[in-house]
């Protein structure tokens, strides 16, 4: 265990390492902000500072250090690709746009709306917001074939200027394309749009940043939008608070992403996803501002708040949205365990939840993932014989004296399944790495590898089947569509979210790229992946969200009447149809 009431976040040195003061590790530079006088300062995070074709900074942590040469001659042998090829991606100066759409006139008008400082239309700005940041998008970033690019990048910083940018976009038939931190992986940033629009306009909400107010007595905070991850926890930790909100993107999304997509964070167990942090929003709307409800419980029909979680920017443009806020807690205590294998982990994990144990997160792997990531951490020394043991992390939040009651009674239940207990350094490992792994792809990537993700869920009695079948689904689609015969792909998972009912399932899958065909490569595994959740009772969805990727199956979840009732209510919101086109509806 360790005592966590002073985690913060950190201004960088003067090398421009930042660290974080507890946790003693080093962080790149511009994620971080100073506190002071309980003020947050507006986080530097420059859009140059960050990779336009991959995960995060341009100065990448190294994850592998001294290890990179055995992993690497390993991932070889594994993948039946040894050596590994020469991958690299296009440079920027390859990617061609074609010129801005809008008159000169128009963006003096937007000018005179946000400021000249806040509308770009320079090369980096239109091609960064182009795409989030999927594995099928950074096959058209860095092959230099984009597909569409926004015209105008704007850049509100009142929730009025955002009103004013739709009642432009409806006058002028273009489209609103409403943008965070940009990491969505299922194209729901993309400024690709269906339809006969005179011009596309990315409104970038991150100069809308700031804590408005704490309800300290009711638990409650407003804050705007455009707040990155790491800006929001300084600003509420500074005060003795926390969301507890940690998406494997924490570090580059913002609240109004994570809102909108029905984000799901590490510890949902605690705190809750998205949706059930949310208390209320204010939603700019081609009818003005759109005040949500915000009652703790209200039996006044039913509550459209509810309609703004997962509406992905399709109903209004989320400018502020009040939250439910936690004290910082006493003691964090994260620890391993081992099963015999999966199915005694999900068992495991099943009975800790209904027997109201309070995880914070749960986190079972598979014994592929298991293999994988100790593959990784040893860098491939050793890693030639298959795991035959199934990790789990259990993460507890909370007072000391509880969490020391909780831990005694994960240990009973993961003992009463054939586990056993292996100490806190795998959940401190865990812990301190946790927002890194996402680097590896672009390595990955650079060597002929390609790595996607995707996620569901179902209850605990249907969990088991809908995992075998998805695995099964993707591993024969991988070796279909192998660039030859031979080749070995990996598919592994992971239990990330639990409930008293069930829990999610998230996919990860390693394979060598067929080069010639890599976008229909992936089509087909995603497609086949997708096919066999719904066909086996699973979500299309747990966390990432709808965007384009997931539209062909959401009809299929709903029903056609549900489908309906939202289009229609699409129809009233948003008459002339401009806010984020052919994202989630169509």
């Amino acid at each position: 265990m360790w005592d966590c009431r002073q985690e913060t976040y950190c201004k960088g040195d003067e090398r421009g390492i930042a660290k974080c003061h507890r946790e003693k590790v080093a962080r790149p530079p511009g994620l971080f902000v100073m506190i002071a006088d309980g003020r947050v300062r507006k986080m530097s995070l420059d859009r140059r500072l960050l990779r336009w074709n991959g995960w995060g900074l341009v100065d990448a942590p190294d994850l592998l250090g001294e290890k990179a040469e055995t992993f690497w001659a390993w991932a070889g042998r594994a993948f039946g690709m040894d050596p590994l090829p020469h991958t690299p991606a296009k440079d920027l100066s390859a990617i061609e746009l074609p010129a801005c759409r809008l008159a000169p006139g128009l963006l003096a008008e937007l000018e005179s709306l946000c400021g000249r400082g806040n509308v770009k239309t320079d090369h980096y700005e239109r091609v960064w917001h182009a795409r989030g940041r999927s594995y099928h998008d950074l096959l058209y970033l860095r092959a230099g074939h984009i597909g569409a690019a926004p015209d105008v990048v704007v850049y509100p910083e009142t929730g009025e200027q955002v009103l004013e940018l739709i009642r432009f976009a409806v006058r002028e038939n273009t489209a609103l394309v409403p943008f965070g931190g940009g990491s969505s992986v299922v194209g729901g940033v993309n400024a690709s749009v269906p339809g006969g629009w005179a011009g596309v306009i990315t409104v970038d909400m991150t100069h809308m940043d700031q804590l408005i107010e704490i309800d300290a007595e009711s638990m409650r905070a407003r804050i705007q939008a455009g707040m990155y991850g790491p800006a929001l926890e300084a600003a509420l930790q500074a005060r003795g608070f926390t969301l507890g909100h940690y998406p494997q993107s924490f570090e580059y999304s913002t609240l109004g992403g994570w809102i909108a997509a029905r984000s799901a964070g590490h510890q949902s167990n605690k705190y809750g996803k998205a949706e059930e942090w949310f208390v209320s929003a204010r939603l700019a709307t081609p009818w003005g501002f759109w005040e949500t409800e915000h009652f703790p419980g209200s039996a006044a029909g039913p509550q459209m708040k509810n309609l703004v979680p997962g509406s992905e920017g399709t109903l209004g443009i989320i400018t502020e949205a009040v939250v439910h806020i936690h004290r910082v807690p006493e003691t964090k205590d994260y620890r391993g365990y081992l099963f015999p294998g999966f199915e005694a982990g999900i068992a495991a994990a099943r009975d800790m939840m209904q027997n109201e144990i309070p995880t914070a997160m749960i986190r079972l792997s598979d014994l592929t993932e298991t293999f994988f990531y100790n593959a990784l951490d040893t860098g491939g020394a050793g890693a030639d014989a298959p795991a035959v043991f199934c990790v789990m992390l259990v993460g507890l939040e909370g007072e000391t004296a509880r969490i020391e009651s909780a831990r005694e009674q994960c240990k009973a239940i993961v003992a009463k399944h054939g586990g056993f207990h292996i100490g806190e350094t795998p959940g401190k490992t865990w812990y301190t790495g946790r927002f890194l792994t996402p680097y590896l792809r672009d390595p990955l990537l650079d060597r002929g590898l390609g790595v996607d993700t995707l996620e569901t869920a179902t209850r605990w009695t249907n969990l088991l089947p809908l995992y075998q079948a998805t695995v099964a689904a993707m591993e024969k689609a991988l070796e279909e569509n192998a660039p030859r015969p031979g080749l070995r792909n990996v598919v592994m998972a992971h239990v990330s979210h639990s409930y008293r009912d069930g829990a999610s399932l998230y996919f990860t899958f390693v394979f060598p790229r067929s080069l010639d065909r890599e976008v229909g490569q992936w089509l087909a595994v995603k497609r086949a992946a997708s096919e066999a959740i719904v066909a086996n009772g699973g979500t299309i969805s747990h966390h990432h969200g709808i965007g384009t990727d997931h539209t062909p199956w959401l009809g299929r979840e709903k029903g056609p009447i549900a489908m309906e009732l939202l289009r229609a209510i699409k129809r009233t919101a948003d008459p002339k149809g401009v806010l984020n086109p052919g994202k989630l509806f169509e």
